[in-house]
């Protein structure tokens, strides 16, 4: 009876813990998402420094994940993260570049090169970090949040051919792939809305799709425009920035962000987009999105080539290591 009694208790104390928390605290990274024992790590070169025309007097800070599988003589696959520092950080919400390895590893997604870029910042500007992602000192609010197509040109006409250089990535855009959170997220679709012909794949994290700075129209495109060979997983929760307080404490429905992101996959569901979404409990907050990163970028890759020969031993073993031979690879041009 006492250790029934211990373990209710014990239960209650860890429910009551995550609620502290708050609605976000229910959400933890899976062991994809961790460094696991016999998977090989990518490396992750940089920073490197992407001189800005679109936005002239700015640079991005980028660095580059290669996978250990990356083979210099095969194309590699492409995965962009908009707001890098966040991505990368290895004690973060997402630390990417372990699913990227654990993933890869399992060939559950191709060979990815992944980039983690951050907004562009004039050099007298801090670069962004886990505290202030660069809203209030970067042009971080100007490139994500408008709905144009310059951030777009910023990755398919200067950060593209940077790459090119120096990786061997496919030229195929249904292997690009780039994604984002909140205003990182709108602009990941802006990216793959403004040039299918480059990116064709997006991940959105509590995107905001709202009128920061008329974000907020989406839907309207979507349903007004062609269908464009966009593939696209939404996360957002039902406790994300609901637009009350904004406008003297009147409700916004332009400023609430999980209704405009239900209205967008909607308008996409319409139209007939290749879309999928999950609606947690939680807030504006990478958590929810970090902890199902691994199930997004499966489902994303999910149409990658498949070997279903029984003699196939390489399809049916781990991801190795590639031999480059000596050299190694070509350092990006800074």
């Amino acid at each position: 009876m006492q250790r029934a009694y211990l373990l209710a208790l014990a239960i209650l104390l860890a429910a009551t813990q995550a609620f502290a928390q708050g609605t976000d605290g229910y959400y933890k990274l899976g062991p994809d998402s961790l460094q696991q024992e016999g998977v090989p790590h990518g490396k992750l070169e940089g920073p490197f420094t992407l001189p800005c025309k679109v936005y002239p007097g700015t640079a991005h800070t980028y660095w580059v994940y290669v996978p250990a599988q990356y083979d210099k003589s095969r194309p590699a696959s492409l995965m962009i993260f908009n707001d890098g520092q966040a991505f990368k950080n290895e004690k973060g919400d997402i630390r990417a570049t372990n699913v990227l390895d654990n993933l890869i590893h399992r060939r559950e997604v191709p060979v990815l090169i992944g980039v983690f870029i951050n907004p562009g910042k004039r050099p007298e500007q801090p670069e962004p970090n886990a505290k202030e992602w660069g809203d209030r000192t970067t042009n971080r609010p100007t490139e994500y949040n408008t709905p144009d197509d310059k951030y777009a040109r910023v990755i398919c006409d200067e950060l593209l051919p940077a790459l090119y250089k120096s990786y061997n990535i496919s030229k195929d855009p249904e292997q690009h792939a780039i994604g984002g959170a909140s205003s990182g997220a709108i602009a990941a679709f802006m990216v793959a809305w403004e040039r299918p012909d480059q990116f064709r794949k997006v991940i959105s994290f509590i995107g905001s799709f709202v009128n920061l700075r008329g974000g907020h129209v989406y839907p309207e495109r979507v349903l007004a425009g062609d269908k464009k060979p966009i593939r696209a997983f939404f996360q957002d929760g039902r406790n994300d920035n609901r637009g009350a307080g904004r406008r003297g404490g009147k409700y916004d429905p332009k400023r609430d962000w999980f209704y405009q992101n239900v209205r967008l996959v909607a308008a996409l569901t319409k139209k007939g987009y290749d879309v999928n979404y999950v609606w947690g409990i939680g807030g504006h907050s990478s958590r929810h999105g970090g902890a199902i990163l691994p199930d997004m970028m499966r489902w994303l890759w999910r149409d990658q080539p498949v070997s279903v020969d029984v003699g196939d031993r390489a399809e049916r073993s781990f991801n190795r290591p590639a031999d480059n031979g000596e050299g190694g690879r070509k350092p990006p041009d800074r």
